[in-house]
C-alpha cells in the first residue's frame, strides 16, 4: 500500500495545533470560573440584603408597652415579648409612619386571630379606615370556609395573600411589610405572599368585599395590632423609614 508522504514540517502543524487549542478552551475555561464567582457573589448579596438590619430602629423595649397607645389593658408583656390578652383591643404605635419596612416575629396558638393595621388612624375599624393585614391561623377548623381575602397576609377585604407559607402552630414566623407609596409588600418566612398596587384593587370601582374602603388613600398613620380576644405573641418589632429617594430595597 502506498502512504503518502508526512510533510517535512509536521512537527510544527502539531505543536500549533496544541497552541491553538490551549488559547481556545483557557478563556473559556477562565470564563465559568468567573461565572461561578459571580453567581457565589450574587447569592451572597441576596442574602444580606434579607439580612441586613441597617437602618432598623426597635419598636418595643421588650419589658413595657412605652410607645403605644390604644388598648394597652388588652396586651401583656412577658419575657420579652408583647401577648395579646383575652380582651384583646387595637394597640397602636404612638407615631404615625408614611412609607417604611417593617420586620417582626410572631407565634400563633390554634385558633389564633389578630391583624397588622398600617396606616391607620387610632379609632374606628382599622380594616377600613386604614388597612389590615390578616393574622390568623389559617389551619384553624372554625376558618376553614372563609373568603379568600380573610387568610393570614391578605390585606383585608382587598388582596388575598398566597397560603401555605405559615409554620406549624406554636412556632415563631418572621414577616417583613414594605408600604411605599402605592405599594405594599408581604413577605412570611421568606416567601412573598402579598405584592399588590393599592391603586388596582378596585378596577370597576369595587374592592373584592364590596365595601367602602376610605383607608386607601391614606398617606400614612398608626401601626398596630388588632386582637380578638385569642393570644398571639409579637417579638422583635422594628421599622425601617423609608427616604425620600428609598423604594424599600435594600
Amino acid at each position: 500500500m502506498k502512504r503518502t508522504p508526512r510533510p517535512q514540517n509536521w512537527q510544527f502543524v502539531l505543536l500549533a495545533g496544541i497552541i491553538g487549542a490551549l488559547c481556545c478552551n483557557g478563556p473559556i475555561a477562565f470564563a465559568q470560573d468567573s461565572q461561578q464567582d459571580r453567581g457565589s457573589q450574587d447569592t451572597a448579596s441576596d442574602s444580606k440584603s434579607i439580612s441586613d438590619e441597617t437602618d432598623f430602629v426597635s419598636l418595643f423595649n421588650g419589658t413595657d408597652l412605652d410607645g403605644w397607645i390604644g388598648a394597652t389593658d388588652g396586651y401583656g408583656v412577658e419575657d420579652g415579648v408583647i401577648f395579646c390578652k383575652p380582651q384583646g383591643g387595637n394597640l397602636y404605635t404612638a407615631e404615625e409612619y408614611a412609607n417604611f419596612t417593617l420586620r417582626f416575629e410572631f407565634k400563633l396558638q390554634a385558633g389564633s386571630n389578630n391583624g397588622l393595621g398600617i396606616r391607620t388612624p387610632p379609632r374606628g375599624d382599622a380594616a377600613y379606615v386604614g388597612m389590615e393585614l390578616q393574622i390568623l391561623d389559617n389551619t384553624a377548623e372554625q376558618y376553614a370556609n372563609l373568603k379568600e381575602y380573610q387568610y393570614h397576609g391578605s390585606v383585608y377585604g382587598i388582596a388575598p395573600a398566597k397560603r401555605g407559607f405559615l409554620k406549624s402552630v406554636g412556632e415563631w414566623n418572621a414577616q417583613e411589610v414594605i408600604c411605599d407609596g402605592r405599594r405594599v409588600k408581604v413577605i412570611l418566612n421568606g416567601e412573598t405572599i402579598v405584592d399588590v398596587d393599592l391603586d388596582e384593587v378596585a378596577p370597576d370601582g369595587k374592592t373584592v368585599d364590596g365595601r367602602e374602603h376610605p383607608g386607601l388613600a391614606n398617606t400614612q398613620g398608626h401601626i398596630g395590632f388588632l386582637g380578638h380576644g385569642s393570644r398571639v405573641e409579637f417579638r422583635n418589632i422594628r421599622i425601617r423609614v423609608h427616604s425620600a429617594d428609598d423604594d424599600g430595597q435594600q
